[in-house]
């Protein structure tokens, strides 16, 4: 099981390790310790597609930034809601306490990290 320790400005800590690098998490494992986006500050389906394809998790909880300046883009809040599945956007200190509550509670959730800006 997954627990985020830490968040901070830059980098994260998860199960002991620190990551300096956006990354893509679910309940289970840590999937993509070095996730890109095609744009830096905007989150399109393509940047999530194959994750949320893999790992078909019930809600995906978006870090959008210490200062929450990362945007879903409206494609990805279509393409959540015609998968079923819970979207939630938070600036990422916010997100990782949510991830964190929903992992425990037993959710199969996937959290996908801005963390920086």
């Amino acid at each position: 099981m997954i627990r985020i320790e830490k968040y901070e400005f830059g980098k994260i800590v998860i199960n002991g390790k620190q990551f300096i690098r956006d990354i893509i998490v679910t309940s289970e494992s840590v999937v993509e310790p070095n996730w890109w986006r095609k744009e830096g500050h905007k989150l399109f389906v393509e940047d999530i597609k194959d994750y949320i394809e893999e790992y078909k998790p019930e809600m995906l909880i978006v870090g959008t930034g210490y200062h929450g300046f990362m945007k879903v883009q409206k494609e990805v809040v279509d393409y959540m809601r015609k998968k079923d599945i819970d979207l939630i956007a938070l600036p990422t200190e916010t997100a990782v306490k949510l991830f964190n509550k929903c992992v425990e509670s037993g959710r199969k959730v996937m959290g996908a990290f801005h963390l920086t800006c």
